[in-house]
């Protein structure tokens, strides 16, 4: 069984690891746990996804004002279609959430982090594209 934490409204869920592959949905709300596609969330769902989700989890650190981020969204949304099953992507913006870049230390954006077990398995700055952010995800599953 594989706990994963529903991105809609936050409760975690178990899903049979053989289930995974077929779009499970919240038990709670019937959202999509796997949506294939990047999504973006706020701290206190991200923090729960951390210390509860079986997959690896990859957050994109980003903001609207720049640039390599901008240029870096649609390749990572690539890669989280690429990966949909395997990986979790998520994004989550340091300027609307500044507490949560501190909290994490993120020095420059876009930065990527990996989770996994609850804990931090793997970082990296700067824009890639899809291809360099699913080997980055890979290195985790």
């Amino acid at each position: 069984m594989a706990k994963l934490i529903c991105f809609e409204c936050g409760q975690a869920n178990r899903v049979p690891e053989e289930r995974l592959a077929a779009g499970p949905k919240c038990g709670t709300c019937g959202a999509r746990l796997l949506e294939g596609k990047a999504r973006d969330i706020d701290p206190d769902t991200l923090s729960k996804a951390i210390r509860t989700d079986d997959l690896p989890l990859v957050v994109d650190f980003w903001a609207p004002w720049c640039g390599p981020c901008r240029m870096m969204a649609p390749e990572f949304s690539k890669a989280a279609a690429s990966l949909k099953g395997r990986a979790r992507l998520v994004k989550l913006n340091t300027e609307a959430h500044p507490d949560a870049a501190r909290r994490f230390g993120i020095r420059g954006i876009p930065t990527m982090i990996a989770f996994r077990g609850g804990r931090e398995t793997g970082r990296q700055s700067g824009a890639l594209p899809a291809a360099q952010i699913e080997a980055f995800a890979g290195q985790t599953v």
